[in-house]
C-alpha cells in the first residue's frame, strides 16, 4: 500500500505535507557546499515526483487540464516575471542555485544535465505540489475549515487576496508572484478545476527556465 495512503490519508495532510517536504528540501540546497545545491535539487525533484504519485489517489482535484486560457495565462505570467525583473524593490533575498557552469565548468555534461533537471522539475513537479497547496487547500481553508465543501469555482475576496499575497511573498520575485497567484486562482475559479492552473504554472516555469538558460547573466538569479 502507498506510504501516504496508509499514514497521511487525512485530506489536510495529503495536500499540505508534500508541499512542506518540498520546502524543507529546498532549504537544504547548497548547505553542504556549492555542488550540493544541484544534487539536492535533483533529489528534491525525484522525491517530489514520488510525492505526486502518492497524492494522486488522495487528491481528486490534482488532474492536469489544458485550455486556451491556461496557455494565455502561462505566457503572460512568464512575460511579467521576466519583464518586471529589476523594476521593483526586493523585500528579501533567498538563495538561488544559480548557473551550474560556475560549479561544474562551462559546457560540461553535468552543467547541462542540471539545467535539464531544473527545467524538468520546475515544469512537471512544482506545479502540482504548489497548486494543490495554495489554490486548492489554502484558498478553500481560509473560506472554511471544512474546505472540501467549498467549490473550486466559488470566488471569495479574502481568500483570493490572502492566497495571492502569501504565494507572492514566498518568492524573491514577490510582485510577479502576487500577480501569478491571482491569475492562477482566477483560472481555478473560472474553469472550476485545478488542472488549468497546473498547466499555466507549468508553461510559465518552462518558459522561464528556457529564458534563464538562454539569457544567462543576471537571469540565473530567477531560479
Amino acid at each position: 500500500m502507498r506510504f501516504l495512503t496508509k499514514t497521511f490519508a487525512h485530506p489536510v495532510y495529503a495536500r499540505v505535507l508534500p508541499y512542506f517536504i518540498f520546502v524543507v528540501l529546498t532549504a537544504c540546497q547548497g548547505k553542504l557546499g556549492p555542488s550540493s545545491a544541484y544534487w539536492i535539487y535533483l533529489a528534491k525533484t525525484i522525491v517530489g515526483a514520488w510525492l505526486i504519485f502518492e497524492m494522486r489517489p488522495l487528491v481528486s482535484e490534482m488532474r492536469w487540464a489544458i485550455s486556451l486560457e491556461a496557455i494565455a495565462v502561462g505566457i503572460l505570467i512568464f512575460a511579467a516575471w521576466a519583464g518586471l525583473d529589476g523594476h521593483y524593490p526586493k523585500i528579501f533575498k533567498s538563495p538561488s542555485t544559480g548557473n551550474p557552469a560556475n560549479v561544474f565548468g562551462p559546457g560540461s555534461a553535468l552543467s547541462w544535465f542540471f539545467n535539464v533537471v531544473h527545467i524538468a522539475g520546475m515544469t512537471v513537479v512544482v506545479p502540482p505540489i504548489e497548486e494543490v497547496f495554495y489554490r486548492s487547500f489554502i484558498y478553500r481553508y481560509i473560506a472554511s475549515p471544512n474546505f472540501l465543501a467549498v467549490p473550486l469555482n466559488r470566488f471569495q475576496p479574502l481568500p483570493f487576496c490572502v492566497t495571492a499575497l502569501v504565494f507572492g511573498l514566498s518568492h524573491n520575485e514577490w510582485l510577479p508572484g502576487i500577480l501569478c497567484g491571482a491569475a492562477y486562482q482566477w483560472l481555478v475559479i473560472h474553469k472550476n478545476r485545478l488542472g488549468d492552473a497546473m498547466s499555466a504554472h507549468a508553461i510559465t516555469n518552462c518558459l522561464l527556465g528556457i529564458y534563464i538558460v538562454w539569457h544567462g547573466g543576471d537571469a540565473w538569479k530567477l531560479w
